[in-house]
């Protein structure tokens, strides 16, 4: 089943690396927040260890809520 997630992350993700990873980027000050879904864990993991290859320090993950307001 696929979930909505929201990765945190410290510094800024390019455009184009958020797009390869089939997420949407939003800057804040200071941080890149990404948005989008996963098929599984093992993509969410596979995600996570590309930032995290990248130097990106990790503030949060989360799950969103569906469109109905439910946590997939």
């Amino acid at each position: 089943m696929t979930s909505r997630i929201e990765i945190r992350v410290r510094g800024p993700v390019a455009l184009e690396d958020a797009d390869k990873l089939g997420l949407r980027a939003y800057a804040e000050p200071g941080d890149t927040v990404l948005r989008g879904a996963v098929a599984d864990r093992p993509a969410l993991h596979g995600i996570l260890e590309r930032l995290l290859a990248d130097g990106l320090e990790l503030i949060e993950v989360r799950r969103l809520p569906d469109r109905r307001g439910v946590a997939t």
